[in-house]
């Protein structure tokens, strides 16, 4: 494994055993068996490392939406109203395969420095969406259709943010539920 990335491994196992507080770069150098020198290769501070680890969780995230889009887009806006479930289903697996993943999603709000990656994933993410439904809404005015997908987006997001850490609501009832709001957001 790439030095970098056992560095971001190792601080993502991390972040998920001590929070955002308690990580510092000692620490995961020391869980590494790497000296800080190594570490400062490739991440200035401990918030370096997480932006590192919340690109990673957005991107791959993103590829689900990117993917479900290419998927359910041609088969017309009802098909991608009944996929949302869907949806929500493929990128909370995102989320539970990635180390540290909660945390970094607890993060990416409560870090200022992180900020800039939520923001721009997720509207990379709307934009995606808005070229999609814009070509099976034509009459919906651009500007309407991008602000409810924005807020469709940042929707799914704390949905999925849920998922991991909601146990009073079943997770079929938080899916199927929080699937239900977008698709009323999403409706002509």
């Amino acid at each position: 494994m790439a030095t970098r990335e056992r560095l971001l491994q190792v601080a993502a196992e991390l972040l998920g055993e001590v929070g955002i507080e308690r990580i510092s770069t000692n620490l995961i150098c020391a869980r590494a068996g790497m000296t800080p020198p190594a570490l400062y290769r490739y991440f200035n501070d401990k918030y370096a490392v997480l932006e590192a680890l919340a690109e990673r969780l957005m991107e791959r995230q993103n590829v689900v939406l990117i993917a479900w889009l290419e998927r359910y887009i041609p088969l017309g806006l009802d098909a991608l109203g009944e996929a949302l479930e869907a949806l929500l289903r493929e990128t909370a697996a995102v989320t539970a395969t990635e180390p540290g993943a909660v945390w970094t999603l607890r993060a990416l709000h409560a870090v200022p420095q992180l900020n800039h990656i939520r923001i721009a994933s997720h509207r990379y993410v709307t934009d995606r969406m808005a070229e999609g439904y814009a070509t099976l809404l034509p009459g919906y005015e651009r500007d309407v259709l991008w602000r409810r997908l924005r807020i469709a987006v940042e929707f799914g997001f704390a949905a999925d943010g849920m998922l991991t850490e909601e146990d009073l609501i079943p997770r079929e009832d938080l899916i199927r539920d929080a699937a239900a709001i977008l698709r009323h957001v999403l409706s002509p």
